[in-house]
């Protein structure tokens, strides 16, 4: 498992702010922290199908967030945990979802959204042209063992991409620190100030 984490910005700039919200500024933060992190974590989305070849709905399944929580709600005091997560987990990613599709040399899918073919390896089986599906195989892409010849062992071809590795580098990671720094401190001053205005400060 890898995890990302947005913990509290330097605050130096709001700390006249944050002193006179008092028992309140937690919640300010976990709010602004909450908000921020939704936001990147869309952006790690559209990041990570472009960048993995796997489809939308995959990378939203696998990218999960644990928010900041409150320990008592009434006045927004925030529990032991004051960090957003956003964690994935998941090993070595099956050829069969990077739309493959079996060619007359193989299988032709496209990890990191490059096609490339991966010669011997097969969905279907039977003779040319009339190779049919096979339902035990579960559309995987697989490959015959000891040295290509057919001796009823077979071995499951994977991508060697993993989400979690990939969240962390690349355009997502980009994507991710530029929502955060870019959004992050004007949320959080947008929090203080409603919460300021409610208590009669500004």
């Amino acid at each position: 498992m890898i995890e990302i984490k947005v913990d509290t910005v330097d605050l130096t700039r709001f700390a006249n702010k944050l002193e006179a919200l008092g028992e309140n500024a937690p919640l300010a933060i976990g709010r602004a922290l909450n908000h921020t992190g939704a936001k990147a974590r869309t952006a790690m989305i559209r990041s990570l199908t472009k960048q993995t070849g796997l489809k939308r709905k995959v990378i939203v399944r696998a990218l999960k967030v644990n928010p900041v929580k409150y320990g008592n709600p009434k006045i927004g005091r925030l529990d032991a945990r004051s960090s957003y997560i956003i964690e994935s987990r998941g090993g070595n990613i099956s050829l069969k979802y990077f739309d493959a599709r079996e060619v007359r040399k193989g299988v032709s899918a496209k990890p990191w959204g490059k096609r490339r073919l991966y010669p011997g390896t097969f969905i279907r089986g039977g003779l040319h042209p009339n190779r049919v599906g096979i339902s035990k195989l579960g559309g995987h892409v697989f490959r015959n063992v000891e040295g290509g010849k057919w001796r009823g062992k077979i071995e499951k071809v994977k991508s060697n991409l993993t989400i979690p590795e990939e969240m962390v580098q690349g355009a997502t990671e980009a994507a991710f620190f530029q929502v955060v720094q870019s959004d992050l401190p004007k949320r959080l001053e947008h929090e203080m100030d409603i919460l300021m205005q409610i208590e009669g400060l500004l």
